[in-house]
């Protein structure tokens, strides 16, 4: 299995102390939003993700696979 990798945007910009909950992560803030975007193994490292920001509270706004040509 092949790791796949994703780009997900959530609603605000998060605190550093926020974002160390998404080690292994990229961040990126930009006009109210913030893109984390990272590699997963498998679908239950994703939905542990997914799961993790919801826990948190965070307004999900997007989440897509990066293709080859936009790295």
């Amino acid at each position: 299995m092949t790791a796949t990798h994703y780009r997900i945007v959530v609603k605000g910009r998060l605190s550093d102390t926020l974002g160390s909950a998404f080690d292994g992560m990229e961040l990126e803030p930009a006009d109210g939003r913030t893109a984390l975007t990272g590699w997963f193994d498998d679908q239950s490292k994703l939905h542990g993700t997914l799961d993790r920001i919801r826990d948190f509270g965070i307004e999900l706004i997007s989440i897509n696979p990066v293709e080859e040509d936009q790295r």
